[in-house]
């Protein structure tokens, strides 16, 4: 009786463990073509796999009955009963749709820490570029160029070279959009900004871009006042594939780059590879050449079922001369692509502003699935940052020639004229040389930013039933900085005296130089004795808790969250100072807090409605905390109050999407430090100043529209308006620093900049875009887009609003086009060649991307469309083209 039993018992076991086999195919609908390395997963279990090459599939399933969840980066999710009564079941073709608004609902390692928002689930408004949109952007395109097509997204050139865009959401800038790389934020410790030319290689390794504009869905206390970026890398890869590819464009810009990796073995191993080499001349402005190395490596391991580990290596030293703003009446008399910071010397071309930069970073996740309901997800991350930027030091009356250009060949011959120094009974041609009068020498000096940083993200989700849910998590990171400035080009000198350290009250004399090549910098860190002008450094610590509660339905998904956060800094100067107890900073502990919530209701399976809103009580930056760039403390640095609430509808059928937003934020107790270029001595020659402000005060409001049409298969329409009012609705207090040595500006310091009222400036407060692709065969598609953007007016200046009366300048609008096309062939099984080409700005329109100053037109001023030219800027580069042809295996 009792074997009668026990073989009962192992037949209904194996009834439950064992129902039978689901396959399938998974295809692009728009290019009828197999999706390798989609998920397939049996909802509400573990059980998953991913398709091979031609998108088949094949799934063990211990249920008789259920949902099969479909899901692949960019394309909409698809949910398809099945039924094992047979022991089997096909499901055939499955015929995935691209969706602009959709990241992958499943990403494969760290899916815990990134947070990712899913349409007509999450109550945020949201777009996406997936990896076929950034595959289709060939040659020098740079990363925040690739979110141009999202509303109220604004990228424009603020360094003139290569990286030096920026990105503004909603008309706040970098430092108040967070950016996430596979759920690590990189966003500077110190400032917040974001700083594109250190991340050069993001565009080869992303897997997809989603923005969240607004507060987003981020769990983290971290800095979306206008959006987050979700930067999701290539992992873990089942499938295997590689590919070579060669970008030419416009500048002599070259690229070459190879992709590989090696697929998913028995034992659950896999490993990329992504090695690429960039060079150019410049993309617009005059001599401003740079070049760079992208390396990339990622190794993933899933053990069993539960487990997946993944690690990540990637880095990109590089270096690119740059061109600052210049007045347009210096555009109007030498070009449009007039670049004030290069000269002739000894015959080659030789730019005095070099930005160089290398920032390995190593990032492993590790996602643990406790049990049917229970998830851990853990990112860990280090960088170690070293570079800068150079610029000069020193005067020399007769700088430039008739032609704009710096006269490197006078300067050296100066340098080498001015009076030798004896030193141990040998001379010596010493710059700065406090017994010498008239000019004193000019060098070509480094203002180095190193760092160390190392942090953690762990999240811990729970399904308590079928709707509710419950995430809690920690996110903890440490820095460590330090800045001092090292001669570069002593230009004929033998050293340079500085005599700027109360540490050492007689001086010291510089005599190494050190060069900014692409892994030099890396090696290489100057000596304390040989480091000039300033030298400081800082630590920061952070430590965070968050934690989420989600009900969802079919139609009803609802959040609340929340995150509170300690901040510790302190600062160290060893130039300033004499005495040790005066040369480390009081120790500074600030708390913040961010609360959000929002809920989205889908009316029928066409119509979606959400609202969301939220509080954050946002530290300072670690750079607004002292005074005068010295251990003073700030009194006026507080937390910033920022409140934010949006509205949003959605449509979106087989043939139409249709997204329209409405948001409010409101930004209070805000301090800014800002780098400026003026000539208040008005002896012709531009000084660099920061400029602080505190008690800063913005409302930004709008509404945004966005849609996707696809009338025939092979058509697809899309399109935004973005309408907004961006205002400060409060004075500030400013104070004015010369960045040559951080010592305030007599008459500038703590004084009421008078801009309430005033217009926010850098990004256009108007834009529209239309774009269209057209598929004219399986394997040749065609795109276009054109942009117009309106409303756009200068950034507040700290000069031009030190007394009531003046108005922010307004730039006039423009338009610009881009298209480009993509032609595939198949060559057999994994092997195809594909061409792919851009024209940017096709009809070569002139335009201002922005302005620095704010100076009125008075009588007897030059003018260029209504502008006073006496005013500083950047202009929006020519006609841009690229070619790329990839080979893929």
């Amino acid at each position: 009786m009792r074997k009668l039993i026990t073989l009962l018992m192992l037949f209904f076991t194996v009834g439950i463990f064992a129902q039978g086999t689901i396959t399938g195919t998974v295809m692009d609908a728009e290019m009828n073509a197999p999706l390798p390395g989609a998920n397939v997963m049996i909802v509400g279990t573990n059980t998953g796999t991913t398709t091979d090459f031609d998108g088949n599939f094949s799934l063990e399933s211990a249920k008789a009955s259920g949902t099969v969840r479909v899901t692949f980066v960019g394309f909409e999710r698809k949910d398809i009963k099945f039924d094992l009564s047979g022991g089997t079941q096909d499901l055939g073709n499955i015929m995935l749709a691209s969706d602009a608004d959709a990241l992958s609902e499943v990403v494969v390692i760290g899916s815990g820490v990134i947070d990712v928002a899913i349409g007509r689930q999450t109550p945020v408004a949201v777009s996406t570029v997936t990896s076929k949109d950034i595959q289709a952007r060939a040659g020098n395109e740079e990363f925040p160029t690739l979110l141009r097509s999202m509303p109220s997204v604004y990228a424009n050139t603020s360094g003139g070279g290569y990286g030096d865009s920026e990105v503004r959401v909603r008309g706040f800038d970098q430092s108040n959009t967070a950016v996430l790389l596979n759920g690590q934020p990189i966003n500077g410790m110190e400032d917040g900004n974001m700083y594109w030319s250190n991340w050069q290689g993001v565009r080869d390794i992303a897997n997809a871009i989603q923005v969240q504009r607004g507060l987003g869905a981020s769990k983290l206390a971290i800095s979306s006042v206008g959006g987050t970026i979700n930067i999701v890398t290539q992992s873990y890869n089942n499938t295997e594939k590689g590919y070579v590819q060669q970008d030419i464009a416009n500048g002599n810009y070259t690229k070459s780059t190879a992709y590989y990796s090696t697929g998913s073995n028995d034992l659950g191993w896999s490993s990329t590879y992504m090695l690429s080499y960039w060079q150019g001349d410049g993309n617009f402005y005059e001599n401003t050449e740079g070049k760079g190395l992208t390396y990339f490596f990622s190794v993933g391991y899933k053990p069993s079922d539960e487990h997946a580990f993944n690690l990540l290596f990637t880095g990109a030293p590089q270096t690119h001369d740059q061109a600052y703003q210049n007045s347009l009446a210096d555009a109007l008399e030498y070009g449009r692509d007039y670049n004030s910071n290069w000269g002739y010397r000894n015959g080659s071309a030789y730019n005095e502003r070099t930005n160089f930069y290398h920032k390995p970073v190593v990032n492993l996740n590790w996602d643990w699935d406790m049990s049917s309901d229970s998830q851990l997800s853990t990112v860990a991350y280090a960088s170690v940052g070293r570079g800068g930027g150079t610029g000069p030091l020193g005067y020399y009356s007769n700088k430039t020639n008739d032609n704009g250009q710096i006269n490197f060949d006078e300067i050296i011959a100066n340098n080498r004229g001015l009076t030798p120094t004896s030193i141990n009974g040998s001379d010596y041609i010493i710059g700065n040389n406090p017994d010498i009068d008239g000019d004193n020498g000019y060098i070509t000096r480094a203002s180095v930013n190193n760092h160390f940083w190392s942090g953690i993200v762990s999240n811990f989700n729970h399904q308590i039933n079928e709707n509710l849910e419950f995430n809690i998590g920690v996110d903890g990171r440490y820095y460590q900085g330090k800045h001092y400035r090292q001669v570069v080009d002593y230009l004929g000198l033998d050293g340079w005296y500085n005599n700027k350290m109360d540490a050492i009250p007689n001086g010291q004399i510089a005599f190494e130089h050190y060069d900014v090549n692409l892994f030099d910098p890396t090696f290489e860190t100057a000596r304390a004795d040989q480091r000039i002008d300033y030298g400081y450094s800082e630590k920061i610590s952070y430590l965070g808790g968050f934690g989420q509660v989600e009900y969802k339905t079919d139609v009803f998904s609802a959040f609340v969250q929340g995150a509170l956060s300690t901040q510790h800094h302190q600062r160290f100067d060893y130039f300033n100072y004499l005495l040790p107890d005066d040369q480390e900073s009081a120790y500074i502990k600030n708390t913040g807090y961010n609360i959000k919530a929002g809920l989205n209701f889908n009316i029928n399976e066409n119509h979606n409605v959400f609202v969301n809103a939220g509080h954050y009580s946002r530290q300072p930056f670690h750079d607004n905390l002292f005074l005068n760039y010295k251990n003073d403390l700030n009194p006026l640095a507080e937390n910033e109050d920022i409140t934010g609430i949006e509205l949003g509808y959605g449509f979106n059928n087989s043939f139409l999407s249709v997204n329209l937003n409405a948001y409010f934020t409101k930004w209070a107790n805000r301090v800014d430090t800002n780098s400026t270029r003026l000539d208040l001595d008005n002896d012709g020659i531009d000084e660099d100043y920061f400029a602080n402000f505190s008690g800063i005060e913005q409302t930004h409001y709008g509404v945004e529209l966005d849609f996707r049409a696809r009338p025939i298969d092979a058509l697809t329409f899309t399109g935004f308006v973005s309408l907004g009012n961006w205002e400060y609705s409060d004075n500030t207090r400013q104070s004015l620093f010369l960045q040559e040595d951080l010592s305030p500006v007599e008459g500038y310091s703590a004084i009421t900049s008078y801009v309430d009222g005033q217009k926010i400036g850098d990004a256009p407060q108007t834009s529209i875009n239309l774009g269209l692709q057209y598929n004219i065969l399986d394997n040749l598609s065609v795109n276009a887009d054109w942009f117009y953007y309106a409303d756009l007016y200068a950034g507040i200046d700290p000069v031009s609003f030190t007394e009531e009366g003046n108005e922010v300048v307004k730039l006039p609008s423009y338009d610009i086009t881009r298209i480009g096309a993509s032609y595939e062939i198949d060559l057999g099984g994994r092997k195809s060649l594909t061409f792919r080409g851009s024209i940017d700005n096709l009809f070569n329109e002139v335009y201002l991307t922005s302005l620095a100053t704010n100076r009125p037109v008075t009588d007897g001023s030059t003018t260029y469309k209504g502008i006073n030219t006496s005013n500083r800027g950047y202009w929006g580069f020519d006609r841009q083209w690229s070619l790329s042809a990839r080979f893929s295996f």
